[in-house]
């Protein structure tokens, strides 16, 4: 699960890209083109697929923030790298306004929250009492606190047990619409606190009690799982025959809809179109134990990869 809390000493490098080197072979930039990350973060995943022949790279990230340590990371390969500020389902509009018809080469989307978004004062972490933001695009949109003034009790529940899939979710609902009876919730400590009151669990936990509250309110928030499908096919769509789409998902509800679509397209072909998909991870691959161990942050990871195949 995305988000899930950790002790100090499972503090991950930073900036660390997932499955780089699994990306890599599935995507097989040695054959040059254009490259899209549509969920650039802080470059990890471009600079690897740049240093292994990547001709041309277009970076797109929906938070502001991490444009410039893109910028950074990729500042060897200036001349071939263009990054924009857009979210990646707008793909379309974004490709259409730099004039690029096709992607030759292959696209990429890391669905993860980045180490910047997590350990910044954002509010996705409830280590520290900080604002409950939660939002990736900070330039657009309600937050978390603005969510959780406005909704009502029942939507509540209904969010937290869809997308935290939480079997608590009607009895946390219930306590933080009694908490912001008497004081908004602002701060992430706030929510954090309400929530184990709600469950009222003692001792230890293997995960905090407010982990899958926080996972769903995020989903929430950014529209993780709005229009994904929509994105996949779209991705295709512009994808010349050969070049390939990779995905890397963070919980089930990300991974499944990735599988459904896939495969559905492989199935059925690209709508009003001769062309057809060719799903290349009939299992998605998943992190190295090494991996794991060195970030654990990887270890919910699922990469799934297909090709256009005509």
């Amino acid at each position: 699960m995305a988000g899930t809390e950790r002790t100090p000493r499972d503090a991950p490098t930073p900036h660390a890209p997932v499955m780089a080197a699994e990306v890599v072979t599935l995507l097989d930039p040695s054959r040059g083109g254009l490259f899209v990350d549509c969920t650039v973060g802080a470059g990890g995943h471009a600079r690897a697929l740049l240093e292994a022949g990547a001709h041309r790279l277009l970076g797109v990230d929906r938070d502001a923030d991490a444009l410039p340590l893109a910028r950074e990371t990729l500042r060897p390969f200036a001349d071939r790298v263009e990054l924009a500020h857009a979210d990646f389902r707008a793909l379309d509009t974004t490709l259409d306004a730099r004039g690029v018809e096709s992607i030759d080469g292959g696209a990429l989307a890391d669905l993860g929250v980045s180490s910047m978004q997590l350990d910044g004062p954002r509010g996705f972490s409830f280590r520290r009492d900080e604002p409950l933001d939660m939002r990736m695009d900070r330039t657009t949109g309600p937050t978390a606190a603005d969510l959780l003034r406005e909704a009502p009790e029942s939507e509540l529940a209904e969010v937290i047990y869809r997308y935290g899939e939480d079997r608590h979710a009607r009895r946390i609902a219930r306590r933080l619409a009694a908490v912001r009876e008497r004081e908004p919730i602002a701060s992430t400590g706030q929510l954090a606190d309400a929530v184990r009151r709600a469950v009222g669990r003692p001792g230890r936990w293997r995960i905090h009690p407010a982990t899958r509250t926080f996972q769903a309110l995020r989903i929430w928030v950014n529209r993780e799982l709005e229009g994904l499908d929509t994105w996949i096919e779209a991705v295709c769509r512009r994808l010349r025959a050969g070049a390939r789409l990779a995905v890397i998902t963070f919980h089930s509800l990300e991974d499944r809809i990735v599988k459904q679509t896939f495969r559905r397209l492989e199935r059925d072909g690209l709508a009003d179109t001769a062309a057809t998909v060719r799903v290349l991870t009939r299992r998605p691959l998943r992190p190295s134990e090494g991996e794991r161990a060195r970030n654990p942050r990887a270890r919910s990871a699922k990469l799934r990869a297909a090709e256009r195949s005509a």
